[in-house]
């Protein structure tokens, strides 16, 4: 396939951080996906939480599955654009690298953790934990820590970073990923966005986790069909399921639904992304990083997948059954923090070595604080609920 001109080309990549020479037969953004798919963190995802915790159910979606959603959806978009479809697979399997166990309950609880401990921390960022996952913290190669992934892989996985973090990652990398949070001079550049490619990944992250915390919800019986039709985006494709297909009732319907409001909001990113490109005419991907995000719903659409996620919020993701398992996941996270803060010979002796790292660009951030956040953030749902019980002697979650 012939990229588009505004397109992230291989073969004027910005770059690894660490020199290597080219591979014979697969781009640089194919080897990205490769070391992506074959680390440690990825294997991980597969017991770590979206919505439901590991242990609740076989069916329901995981951080993996959620992540092939995504790659499966970025994909099929970029190839309509002309985009580079392997960098938006790559951006899309390693955007949750960085999550922690019991999805967003976890990650709150331990920024909690951070600030409590060290008020002068910047706290924890799943985007920039993903970061450290590819830049520091997998251990598969003899020259250097992490993947050594591109630039452009790894300004996608950066999608959002506080001013403060950016600022640190800026002082040890210039003019690097984080570059676009920190320079906003009104007289020069301003990288207000990464590459088209990032913008998609991030809004195929956004239609997947939607679509698939719908039938998620319906699974688990948090969320009803009758429910559901108070939300306009979901009640059209439902009717347009039920005319097309007379009698179709059950998951039957659910499924054919989530289809068809799927189908259209992929055309619709399509059509919305080349109007906006055709208004902007960017020529090249520097262009692209100077102009507003132009991987884009359109306006109707965006406000239909807000409305969606407004429902979501307060009829799934805070349903009291939710939020019970929430709060017991939370402590978990508190109990092992103390734990291991208190007590680090109880984490293994890999972890417990790196205090003494001094903080370079090879190792951020390897005060005691942010090793245990590193090791708590790195374990699957399971492995954190039974180091709990191991450690405090009781079962979290009944």
């Amino acid at each position: 396939m012939t990229l588009a001109p505004y397109a992230c080309d291989p073969a004027a990549s910005q770059g690894r951080r660490f020199f290597e020479p080219a591979a014979p037969t697969r781009s640089d953004f194919q080897r990205d996906r490769d070391r992506i798919v074959h680390s440690t963190a990825f294997r991980r995802l597969v017991y770590k939480t979206q919505v439901f915790l590991n242990h609740e159910g076989d069916l329901f979606r995981t951080r993996l599955t959620h992540s092939l959603e995504v790659a499966q959806l970025g994909r099929s978009i970029a190839r309509s654009l002309n985009l580079n479809e392997d960098l938006v697979e790559a951006i899309a399997l390693a955007h949750d690298l960085g999550h922690t166990p019991f999805g967003h309950a976890g990650q709150d609880a331990l920024n909690a953790c951070l600030k409590q401990q060290n008020p002068a921390s910047a706290g924890f960022e799943h985007n920039l934990q993903s970061l450290r996952v590819v830049d520091s913290l997998e251990e598969r190669y003899p020259a250097h820590d992490g993947l050594n992934l591109t630039f452009e892989t790894r300004e996608g996985i950066l999608k959002h970073c506080s001013r403060r973090n950016a600022q640190q990652i800026e002082a040890r990398e210039p003019n690097g990923v984080a570059r676009r949070f920190v320079e906003q001079n009104p007289d020069g550049p301003q990288w207000r966005q990464p590459g088209l490619e990032a913008q998609l990944a991030n809004l195929a992250d956004e239609i997947a986790y939607n679509a698939h915390d719908i039938d998620d919800g319906v699974r688990s019986g948090l969320l009803t069909m009758a429910q559901l039709q108070d939300v306009e985006l979901v009640a059209h494709y439902s009717r347009a399921a039920g005319q097309q297909h007379p009698g179709l009732h059950g998951r039957r319907l659910l499924f054919e639904t989530i289809r068809l409001m799927l189908s259209a909001q992929v055309y619709d990113v399509m059509d919305a992304t080349r109007a906006a490109l055709q208004r902007a005419a960017p020529g090249d991907v520097q262009a692209v990083r100077q102009s507003p995000a132009l991987v884009c719903f359109t306006p109707g659409m965006a406000l239909q997948s807000a409305a969606l996620k407004r429902f979501l919020l307060h009829n799934l993701y805070r349903h009291p059954q939710v939020m019970e398992k929430t709060q017991a996941a939370q402590q978990v996270v508190r109990d092992l923090f103390a734990v291991y803060m208190d007590d680090p010979s109880q984490m293994p002796k890999a972890h417990i070595n790196r205090f003494d790292v001094v903080e370079t660009a090879r190792a951020p951030g390897a005060k005691p604080e942010r090793v245990v956040a590193d090791y708590i953030a790195g374990m699957t749902d399971r492995f954190a609920a039974k180091e709990h019980e191991r450690l405090k002697g009781r079962t979290a979650f009944a």
